[in-house]
């Protein structure tokens, strides 16, 4: 048998804890370290040798400097970029400094220096980005690919292994999984080819380990700084980085360079940007939710590196990372990395613990990039610690948390969910019995130095639900901007996290895991968010038009007051407009019509498409020079074939 490595939990930091001798020491009056209990956001524990980071409440001085111990050097934290100084002033950016220290020097020492200074406002210790050791399974069977039986779904792109992408198109392909549920995906298809595929303008963050930039299945789709110029030394668009060509290496001693390669890496950013933009209709490999039809028009994504090997990003670092991008064009972030769920349970607990990155993320927040979104979305992995909460920053109440379901459309046996979990994803469930294991994870673009020349491959976690959401919000801001409309950041949130499809009439009994264990579905319902994300609800929404939701396979009556007001029994209805994409895509068995202010319908596949319903108000003929007669109306209805419709009628 096989073994095979599964990436199988996000990518998380330190978690920031505290000890009763560290509490009891600070607790002593009279003590320098009374200054620190008040004014430190964290503790120590966890804290690397180095630097200690300090919010002042006005201009550092060299008296400052020199009245802590073992203290060389201090500089900003965020550098400032021309034309952001009140916003960077805003948000306090501007005051964040981080104090770097003798080899050798105290870290706690320093900080209790540091908290007597009447300038300094908070002390945070500067603890570093952490990944776990990536999980293995013993046994793996060898992967078989879905058979050409399920190809004819994927026939809007050309890449050959599209048809193992289940998480954007489900068939219910048992080959994948006994279980596989059709329609258990995100609702894209009809999306592609009827309303959008992306567009360049839109720049999504990847912030994780480094995203291989020369990837050919990603080379296209890759951000681009046209200020830089490529390997002179010089930071020539004045943002505080040299070199920047495709984001930026924030991992400390590595000079900026973007590295892919280093020991124990596992291929991780390049797994969630190849969701996010894999170019498609390329004749390669995968696809992206938002990777454009291989015209030019996918989005562009710009790395933020956090993680190199073993090694992470400072918490300064982070904070840079997540600035770097609003300060460079990003709409979007994709963040599939987080402290462990249960390291805080609340909001303020974070804040007070994570102050440099909170800041850093309100300030990405208030920055607009586009002209459909006044503000920057950020989407967070909820957790791999299969607990009933979501980890932070993603469990924050102003950050879209994306919990996982497998090809079954079930709760992934390693997912977070409850409170703080805002929607779901694809993120695959290799644990599922009875699967094709890896085809039951997600298949994504890799490193092919890191996987002995093979530039796919398939890994599993809240990580890999994260970028479909991400790429759906991609593909909302792309259709907002082809509509020319504009949100508020809090209405364009909104319509993401409601654009769902019901899971919960999947949380029935239980499921069985491959070690043995069972999952109790009815601790899932209701927690896994407003259901699993919707690309094509999204873009109706998007559009302000209302949907209707039907059972695929039965003939079934639509009660139209929902769109035509209480008394659509009384209007006369002069007939359905069916588009021919419409008919395909829901495979529709007779042309739909009308009696009694109910639209007759029979769905005979799971699909997305349009109808345009024409009536009349006020008569049984429209007015004309001839004759007294009513207004001619007509409502353009979203129509949504599902394999299942919640008993309130599909909203959630």
């Amino acid at each position: 048998m096989k073994r095979i490595p599964i990436i199988l939990t996000v990518i998380s930091l330190a978690v920031l804890s505290s000890c009763d001798r560290t509490e009891s020491k600070l607790a002593q009056e009279n003590n320098p370290q009374s200054a620190l209990a008040t004014k430190a956001v964290n503790t120590a524990v966890g804290a690397v040798d180095g630097s200690i980071l300090l919010y002042f409440n006005a201009e550092p001085t060299e008296q400052d400097l020199a009245a802590i111990a073992g203290a060389r050097s201090i500089e900003k934290v965020f550098p400032s970029v021309p034309g952001k100084e009140e916003m960077e002033k805003r948000f306090g950016l501007d005051k964040w400094y981080e104090v770097f220290l003798e080899e050798g020097a105290d870290v706690s020492s320093a900080a209790e220096d540091a908290a007597l200074l009447p300038s300094v406002q908070r002390v945070e210790f500067n603890t570093m980005a952490v990944k776990p050791e990536d999980l293995t399974v013993e046994g793996l069977p060898e992967y078989v690919a879905p058979g050409p039986a399920t190809k004819g779904a994927y026939d809007i792109f050309n890449d050959p292994r599209f048809s193992e992408q289940w998480g954007y198109i489900n068939t219910g392909n048992k080959s994948i999984c006994n279980n596989s549920y059709a329609g258990g995906d995100i609702n894209v298809k009809e999306v592609w080819a009827q309303l959008t595929t992306g567009d360049p303008s839109i720049i999504v963050a990847v912030i994780d380990e480094a995203v291989k930039y020369s990837h050919p299945d990603l080379v296209a789709n890759i951000w681009t700084n046209a200020k830089e110029v490529p390997g002179n030394g010089v930071d020539d668009d004045g943002n505080g980085y040299i070199d920047d060509i495709h984001g930026y290496n924030f991992v400390g001693g590595s000079d900026g360079v973007i590295n892919w390669t280093a020991k124990d890496d596992s291929g991780h950013g390049t797994h969630t940007a190849g969701t996010i933009a894999a170019v498609n209709n390329n004749g390669l490999g995968v696809c992206g939710v938002a990777g454009g039809d291989g015209s030019g028009n996918g989005v562009k994504i710009m790395n933020g590196q956090i993680f190199s090997g073993k090694n992470g990003a400072s918490v300064a670092g982070v904070g840079k990372a997540i600035k770097y991008a609003a300060d460079n064009g990003a709409s979007l972030i994709s963040c599939s990395f987080g402290y462990p769920a249960g390291s805080f349970i609340s909001d303020g607990a974070y804040k007070k613990s994570a102050g440099a990155e909170y800041d850093a993320l309100l300030y990405f927040e208030a920055t607009s990039n586009n002209a459909a979104v006044d503000g920057g979305v950020i989407i967070f992995s909820s957790g791999n610690n299969s607990k009933e909460y979501a980890g932070y920053p993603g469990a924050l109440n102003n950050v879209i948390s994306v919990s996982a379901f497998g090809p079954d459309f079930m709760p992934s046996s390693y997912t977070n969910y409850g409170p703080g979990c805002n929607i779901s994803a694809p993120g695959g469930d290799m644990m599922v019995v009875g699967s094709n294991r890896l085809g039951a994870g997600v298949l994504s673009t890799v490193p092919s130095e890191l996987y002995n020349g093979d530039d796919y491959t398939f890994m599993q976690g809240t990580s890999m639900a994260c970028p479909h959401v991400t790429g759906v919000a991609a593909l909302g801001i792309a259709y907002a901007l082809k509509l020319g409309k504009h949100f508020t950041l809090d209405e364009f949130k909104t319509m993401i996290v409601s654009s769902a499809k019901d899971i919960d009439a999947r949380m029935n009994g239980t499921k069985t895991l491959a070690d043995g264990k069972v999952m109790q579905l009815y601790n899932y319902r209701h927690q896994m968010g407003s259901g699993g994300i919707d690309a094509w609800e999204l873009m109706m929404k998007i559009e302000g038009i209302p949907s209707i939701i039907v059972s695929t396979g039965s003939e079934q009556w639509v009660d139209l007051s929902t769109y035509f007001g209480t008394s659509s029994v009384s209007l006369t209805y002069r007939g359905v407009e069916i588009p021919d994409a419409t008919r395909q895509s829901l495979g529709l068995e007779g042309d739909p019509y009308i009696q009694y202010g109910r639209l007759f319908i029979h769905s005979t596949k799971i699909g997305s498409g349009k109808v345009v319903i024409h009536a009349v108000g006020g008569g049984d003929e429209v007015g004309s020079d001839a004759a007294i007669g009513g207004m001619a109306i007509s409502q353009e209805v979203s129509i949504v074939s599902r394999n299942f419709k919640a008993e309130n009628g599909g909203w959630l």
